[in-house]
Parts: structure tokens; sequence; C-alpha cells
């Protein structure tokens, strides 16, 4: 899943790709380079960021996804407002990705519902704007898991059928370093659910803490992101999100290489 920011203010790439002909060519690299789907979004949920008002949001994903899906590519719309999701499927895009897992819009699980479209629920326990408040936790794996469930049951019970469901453990949101750490070693237990899994590490803060350099240059983060992914993929992961679809290609392939010489 390749990474199209409309934002201003990303992390990693803010600003690069605002302008709709921009990042509709990013999306098209993207795919060129070996993405499955293209995750666009037109709101940043890096740590502190604030929300934007859905109009705007929709002004910036939705040209763009109509574009990229009229020229073939699978879509990932990265919302956590129901009317931004709604208008994104009817635009072309097939999968939903909140990373709110459906709670910061009350109406996005029936919206969702609705429409075709799978949906990514993502581990969350509040906004953004201060997320490491909450990440507390007694047995972080084992909270995220039962969190996870209950989204799940949530999202079925207003309608979204179980195999249209896709699980995210939310590495970054609401955890702190070694508690990533934790819940990536948990894999295995996560893709046990039986949902899909969608994980992503991408160019995240707790990637530079671990090589102890926290101004670590973002795309020197890209080789640590694309070794989690491999990692990831063999714990059972469906797909991984990331920026540098190129790299975590070439890191996949190899992967795929040894495991079917053995």
């Amino acid at each position: 899943m390749g990474i199209v920011n409309v934002t201003p203010d990303s992390f990693s790439d803010g600003g690069r790709f605002l302008s709709v002909d921009d990042a509709i060519a990013h999306g098209l690299a993207l795919r060129a380079a070996g993405a499955d789907i293209l995750d666009v979004g037109g709101e940043s949920t890096r740590p502190g960021a604030e929300r934007v008002p859905p109009g705007v949001e929709q002004d910036r994903v939705v040209p763009v996804i109509a574009a990229l899906a009229g020229a073939g590519a699978r879509i990932s719309v990265d919302t956590m407002n129901a009317s931004t999701a709604v208008a994104a499927v009817a635009a072309g895009a097939r999968i939903v990705n909140d990373v709110s897992g459906g709670m910061a819009d009350p109406e996005m699980l029936a919206a969702v519902a609705g429409t075709d479209a799978d949906m990514v629920l993502q581990h969350w326990r509040g906004p953004s704007s201060d997320m490491y408040a909450r990440a507390e936790y007694g047995d972080v794996a084992g909270e995220v898991i039962a969190e996870l469930s209950a989204r799940v049951e949530a999202a079925a019970s207003a309608g979204i059928a179980v195999d249209r469901v896709i699980v995210d453990p939310g590495i970054g949101f609401g955890k702190r370093g070694a508690q990533n750490w934790a819940v990536l070693r948990a894999l295995p237990r996560i893709v046990e659910l039986g949902n899909r899994v969608l994980v992503g590490t991408s160019r995240k803060r707790f990637i530079a803490e671990l090589l102890d350099d926290p101004a670590l240059s973002l795309h020197r983060r890209d080789l640590a992101t694309a070794v989690t992914s491999v990692l990831a993929a063999q714990a059972g992961a469906w797909a991984v999100r990331v920026h540098d679809v190129a790299g975590t290609r070439d890191a996949l392939r190899v992967s795929a290489a040894w495991e079917e010489a053995q």
C-alpha cells in the first residue's frame, strides 16, 4: 500500500503533493513502482496534528481518487470522516482506512456499511493532538488485541460483514517506543483474529529512536522500515503501508525468494 498524502503537514512529506496534479503524479509513480493499493489521505494524523474540516479534506482527496481510480488503481481513502468516506467511495475508492477504527465519527460505521467498500479498523485511543497521553498499558499486546476485537464487533453490529474488515494494530498511535515493538512481535496473535491485517511502520519515530538518532533523515528510515515490512509479511500481514514502495517491494521479493528456496 503506497502512501499519497495530499496534506500540507504530514510528518514525512507534508506539502510535497498538496496540489491535485502532483498527488496524481505521485500516485501513478507509486503504482508503477509496485504498489497494489494507493492510500490517499487529506488530513494529517501525525502526533500533535489538528483536525481539518471535512469539506477541505474532500476538496483535497476526491479529485485525486477519481483520477487514480480512473487510471485503474485500487484506492483506499485515509479518513476519519463519514462524509469523506462516502464521497471517496463514490469517486472510486474501494477501501475506507479509518485510523480511529470508526470512533472519531459516530456515523462512520453505518456509512461504510451502506457501501460495498472494505474497511480498515485501526487501533486508536484518541486524537493525534494528545495521543501519547493515552499510552498507558498493563499488557500492550493483549489490550490492543482486545480493543481491535471490540471494533470488529462494532462494525459487524453496524452491518459490515467480517470479510470486509481489515484490522491495523496502529503502530505509533497512542504507543511509545518499546510498546510498538511489543505489538509488532504479537502480529501472529493479531492475525489469528481471522481478519486481514494491515501494518504501517513507515518512517515512524519509534524506528529513529531505536537507531539512537531521533533527528535521523526520514529517507534513511526506509531501510529499517523495509525490514519491519518483511518481518510483518512473514508474520502473516496482508499488506504493509509505506512511503518507499520500490525499496519495500525489493525487500519482499528477497524474502519470498529465500522462503521459496527453502
